[in-house]
């Protein structure tokens, strides 16, 4: 997914909808490489079974498409004019994470703290401080100009949507 694709259509440049927003959707199934799949699975395997089991398969499944799909509009919107193409599904399971932290705030989840401590700490404790650090290094980000790397604002918009798209369906 190229941001600056969005702005050439829209301002009437020879680009054509499928070029512009077809990797909103394809993006989502794309990875840099062996580390960058595998971590992203890491987080989906810690976070994603539990929403699954919430929610059902098919929905997870829509609920998956529509955290990956809105990450993506929020990572091009604060990121209109890059040419730097984006990659990976961290968008759409940061959305799982935010489901999770909506309906599993007590759950447990072992972090580790370098060196060698690992603790078992609240999720809600666990995912805000992961949602901050993102935050933070989303704003350190506005208006660089970067060669590539961690597509924060689509962490932030997947997180953001996925909490909400669960907010109604919390038990108990």
């Amino acid at each position: 997914m190229i941001p600056a694709r969005v702005e050439l259509l829209l301002t009437g440049h020879q680009v054509t909808v499928g070029q512009a927003f077809a990797p909103l959707l394809t993006s989502i199934f794309l990875h840099s490489g062996l580390l960058h799949l595998a971590g992203n699975m890491w987080f989906l395997w810690v976070f994603g079974d539990n929403i699954e089991d919430h929610l059902g398969h098919f929905k997870y499944m829509l609920f998956y498409l529509a955290c990956g799909l809105g990450a993506g509009v929020v990572h091009t919107v604060a990121n209109l004019y890059s040419q730097v193409p984006a990659v990976g599904a961290s968008g759409a399971i940061s959305g799982v994470m935010g489901a999770y932290m909506v309906l599993y705030p007590g759950a447990r989840v072992y972090t580790w703290i370098p060196p060698i401590f690992v603790l078992p700490l609240p999720s809600v404790v666990v995912l805000l401080l992961w949602f901050a650090l993102q935050f933070l290094s989303g704003l350190g980000s506005l208006g660089v100009q970067s060669a590539g790397g961690v597509a924060w604002w689509a962490h932030i918009g997947g997180f953001v949507l996925g909490a909400l798209l669960v907010l109604g369906s919390r038990r108990g």
